[in-house]
């Protein structure tokens, strides 16, 4: 029953970040069709309420996928040089994934909301132009998706391959459950 609990976690967790992909995506779609007036590299245009609403629930579910995989997983890390030779492939797997998974969030969110922001002012906005915000955020969540489920997975045996270690009879009867 248990591994069934980490396999639907891991499938919510990359379903977060596909939709949020998926909407990081459109949001860049919607926020193309409004009136724009381009000059050289300075541009005016409309903001668009769908671009706004699909960038922030873009930026809302990539949010709680980030927090699913890092709050249900536990925390695996390494802090120092020998440590990290001692420690198995797994939980070098888990840090490295950790890392890169939190990187790749800070970015994703940060295009994300620039570009919702854009679309949020009730008046014509107008200045350098900023292509592509939403959607490479949105591409972004892809990303991360990988890395978090790859967190989430390797964190949660280290977890288990502990428990087994502290009291191996009791957690090889758990995990055959």
């Amino acid at each position: 029953m248990a591994k069934k609990v980490y396999y639907l976690v891991g499938l919510l967790i990359m379903a977060m970040d596909v939709a949020a992909g998926i909407l990081g995506i459109e949001a860049e779609v919607a926020q193309n069709k409004a009136k724009n007036l381009r000059v050289w590299i300075f541009e005016c245009r409309d903001p668009s309420y769908e671009a706004f609403k699909l960038g922030l629930v873009a930026t809302v579910l990539l949010t709680l996928a980030h927090a699913a995989a890092v709050m249900l997983s536990g925390c695996v890390c390494i802090w120092s040089k020998e440590e990290l030779d001692q420690s198995s492939n797994n939980k070098q797997l888990a840090a490295a994934s950790h890392v890169l998974a939190w990187v790749i969030m800070v970015i994703a969110f940060s295009l994300l909301i620039s570009g919702t922001i854009s679309n949020s002012r009730s008046r014509q906005n107008c200045g350098i132009s900023n292509h592509n915000q939403l959607s490479i955020g949105g591409i972004l969540c892809f990303v991360h998706g990988l890395f978090a489920v790859s967190y989430y997975i390797s964190a949660t045996t280290i977890i288990q391959e502990e428990k087994m270690l502290k009291h191996p009879a009791t957690a090889g009867a758990a995990a055959n459950a």
